[in-house]
């Protein structure tokens, strides 16, 4: 729990965009999570810098989030603050060309701000869910082609550095499902992608047979956090999941798709541990049956993590 004082320091600094004992359920596309004891949505930069040092000052544990995809929240909660970027909305195309996106801004604005100006090189993101930041801390693609083949260089601060710095992708470590090389509490919060330019019926074309395709394989009608489980090297979670027999399993609200077995859907008044339950159980089979032991792409945040 955060102490009055620290709860005064909070309102001050943010106003009405710091809640209390906020439900996570309401932030995250699964849909599931208790309360956090406060959740923060700076308006800007300064207002961020604010609100890191007050959580650097007061030691409060500090959980960013973007659309609330990628991660599942504990059934009781989460301590400290958790701070969501959405209101960092700034899209603008630059010379190159590039376009410069700030942290909040959606996967669906990106892909109709490319096909809007004929600008290609992001088409491979359509679809997949979330906002730059999080694209950019968990390296997000499909196949060959992943963040960090078009980003250029990212903006970022932290709560002894509150300036935001600008750095070079080249001189980060991208990987699988994950970005290295950053302070350990960098919060991003720009991007900046390298792009070429095309005709707006070349990219329209290419993100309509992108997300036409995400909606004949994926379980785009119920909420989902996206893949739960990294694909194996030379292999895939979902096939390995479908192959020990597991499509359709279901423990309350929670269940393994059938129509993509490394989604987790809620089907209605899914707990985090419904969910947690269909993960072990998944890891367990595939063990099992083939040897593999999956390894989870899903963050798992709060007080039972």
């Amino acid at each position: 729990m955060i102490d009055e004082t620290t709860q005064k320091d909070l309102v001050k600094a943010l106003g009405e965009r710091v809640q209390f004992d906020a439900p996570m359920s309401r932030h995250t596309s699964l849909r599931i999570g208790g309360p956090a004891d406060a959740l923060a949505t700076p308006a800007d930069r300064q207002e961020l810098a604010a609100l890191l040092e007050i959580c650097r000052r007061r030691g409060l544990r500090r959980t960013i989030i973007g659309a609330g995809f990628n991660c599942l929240v504990a059934d009781q909660g989460i301590d400290g603050v958790v701070i969501t970027l959405r209101k960092f909305r700034g899209l603008e195309e630059r010379p190159g060309p590039t376009v410069y996106a700030e942290a909040g801004v959606s996967h669906s604005a990106v892909t109709r701000f490319c096909v809007e100006r004929g600008l290609s090189g992001m088409e491979f993101a359509a679809g997949i869910p979330g906002t730059v930041g999080g694209w950019i801390m968990m390296n997000a693609g499909i196949g060959v082609r992943e963040q960090k083949d078009v980003a250029l260089e990212l903006g970022f601060v932290t709560s002894e550095n509150t300036e935001e710095e600008i750095r070079k992708t080249s001189t980060l470590d991208f990987r699988y499902r994950e970005l290295r090389g950053l302070p350990e509490d960098a919060v991003v919060v720009s991007a900046l992608f390298a792009l070429e330019l095309s005709s707006r019926e070349e990219v329209k074309a290419e993100v309509d047979r992108l997300l036409s395709h995400r909606s004949a394989t994926q379980p785009l009608d119920v909420p989902s956090c996206g893949s739960v489980f990294r694909n194996p090297e030379g292999d895939f979670a979902g096939r390995l999941i479908e192959a020990a027999g597991l499509c359709g399993e279901r423990v309350g609200g929670a269940e393994i798709s059938a129509v993509h077995a490394n989604f987790i859907a809620n089907l209605g008044g899914a707990r985090a541990a419904d969910v947690l339950d269909l993960i072990e159980r998944a890891r367990t089979r595939v063990l099992d049956a083939c040897g593999v032991e999956l390894q989870t792409e899903v963050h798992l945040v709060g007080r039972s993590e």
